[in-house]
């Protein structure tokens, strides 16, 4: 028999999104939040950077507005952005209020400043503000009224009468299939960037969410644009750790084996322009001259100010036998966030009536074609705190369903088919990687519908053969998210921010 749970709202994810919407909602009714690992698992600690916002004398919402436009190369949706921006200061208030500690001293934030922004705003705590921020939050989390869910894996949500219901999650405690009743489900589920082989994410960053709101038929937009970060470590013992773009924005400079630096070739804000622009420009490198990395360098400030500044980069790398206050750091691009996914509105509103989405999983408007760096985790806060304010004026006039099918599990024929869905896990984040990476073709987008269609059938061969579990259920959405990214690519006949097709420069 399935086990059945009851909560006004079930919010699947438990990071800066889906903990800041759970504080928001607080003790004014029952509230549920999934997480697929334990709580602090999932992109958010590593945010290393910081938080934009105008908080300065010599700064400006109207300057932060200008500056996210660009970077979004035209695309953005201008009320979004401004809604966002506007919001940016309460919301900086409001983590303090949680515990957050920034930089700063006798009451003045040190700011930093990153790629895209034409002034100082980014507010950090050192170079783990992601990490500082998610302890915060999390504290927090545990002493309020929602009850948490640790190891659950969404599974498919429900809709009834053209309205989302609840879900159905797999307890990977003992691999057990839960039934959750929500008059409001809300998914803060994260981006989708381990669709690539190489990624600065998580594992848990599978796009679930993006899979399964597209399944029950909500709109999804934009799913060309993902962001490659321009500096992910390039070491054999650590492929996925970040080199924070706050290491450019304090002078940074990047650099070819010989020692050349090349951003002048490309841009005249050098380092400093967006990341779409660096990333590949350090791909067309790496590919002219047949080279694995580029190379950062900080090492011209002094040694105290890089310890003092990138304490826990400094740290990582020095345990993987690189002093950054000497040498330079090997960097190579790496899938890095999701900047489309489940369209929304101001308040995280999708277009299935009672769910909702917020953070990297949804697409507000505000990234456009290219997310500017340190405006992710403002987001997570300003939709977060705004889908909690809705969904309070809205708890007395829904009702709950009384009834969701009980999940079956009759198709199961196998309970082990780890050897094919490991076989298939690789191959499309190989696939994605070569075909539809920094640099696209017709050709290659082509080629990449066609494997994933044989893809798609083989998986969903496992789906109804093998027993659900964690790796099947990613497996799944894998390849619907390849699939989307691929049909918004094969679509946009133009080269805008993240999305760059070379058969787009010659088009009449």
């Amino acid at each position: 028999m399935t086990l059945e749970h009851r909560y006004d709202v079930v919010i699947v994810g438990s990071g800066a999104a889906g903990i800041a919407l759970a504080l928001t909602l607080g003790d004014a009714c029952s509230v549920a939040i999934l997480s697929k690992g334990e709580i602090t698992d999932g992109s958010t600690v590593r945010a290393q950077g910081g938080i934009a916002a105008a908080m300065d004398d010599d700064d400006s919402v109207e300057s932060h507005i200008r500056d996210t436009m660009v970077a979004g190369d035209g695309l953005c949706d201008a009320a979004a952005v401004h809604f966002v921006a506007t919001n940016a200061s309460a919301a900086i208030h409001w983590l303090v209020a949680q515990g957050v500690k920034f930089n700063g001293v006798a009451g003045k934030f040190h700011l930093t400043r990153e790629g895209g922004h034409s002034k100082r705003r980014i507010l950090h705590a050192e170079d783990a503000t992601g990490l500082v921020l998610a302890n915060a939050l999390s504290t927090k989390l545990h002493a309020s009224g929602a009850t948490i869910f640790t190891n659950y894996v969404a599974l498919n949500l429900v809709k009834q009468r053209d309205r989302c219901v609840g879900l159905y999650a797999l307890n990977t405690k003992n691999n057990c299939v839960e039934t959750f009743h929500g008059k409001f489900v809300v998914l803060a589920t994260g981006g989708a960037s381990k669709v690539y082989l190489y990624s600065t994410n998580p594992d848990c960053a599978s796009g679930d969410g993006i899979a399964m709101a597209a399944t029950l038929g909500a709109k999804i937009a934009n799913m060309e644009f993902n962001q490659f970060h321009p500096t992910c470590l390039y070491h054999p013992r650590d492929r996925s750790f970040l080199i924070s773009e706050a290491v450019r924005g304090e002078g940074g400079i990047l650099l070819l084996p010989n020692g050349d630096r090349f951003m002048h070739r490309f841009d005249e804000r050098l380092e400093l322009a967006p990341r779409d622009i660096v990333a590949r420009a350090i791909d067309f490198e790496m590919k002219r001259l047949g080279i694995e990395c580029v190379y950062l360098n900080i090492s011209h400030r002094s040694a105290k100010f890089v310890r003092k500044h990138f304490p826990n980069i400094y740290r990582r790398c020095f345990d993987l036998g690189l002093d950054i206050t000497k040498e330079s750091i090997p960097v190579v691009p790496a899938a890095h966030y999701t900047c489309g996914g489940v369209a929304v509105d101001h308040h995280g509103r999708t277009t299935i009536d009672g769910l909702y989405a917020i953070g990297e999983v949804a697409c507000s408007g505000l990234h456009g074609a290219n997310r500017m760096a340190s405006n992710s985790l403002l987001e997570c806060l300003v939709y977060g705190r705004s889908a909690g304010a809705d969904i309070l004026t809205k708890l007395a006039m829904v009702s709950q369903a009384t009834t969701i099918p009980a999940w079956s599990e009759q198709r199961v024929i196998s309970a082990n088919g780890a050897a094919a869905i490991q076989r298939s896990w690789l191959e499309i984040r190989t696939l994605m990687w070569n075909y539809v990476g920094i640099v696209r073709s017709n050709a290659r987008l082509a080629m990449a519908w066609e494997r994933l269609l044989l893809l798609k059938s083989e998986i969903r061969e496992c789906y109804d053969k093998f027993e659900v579990e964690k790796n099947l259920i990613e497996l799944r959405n894998l390849v619907a998210v390849a699939e989307l990214m691929v049909t918004a690519a094969t679509v946009r006949k133009e080269n805008r921010g993240l999305h760059y097709n070379i058969d787009n420069l010659t088009a009449p």
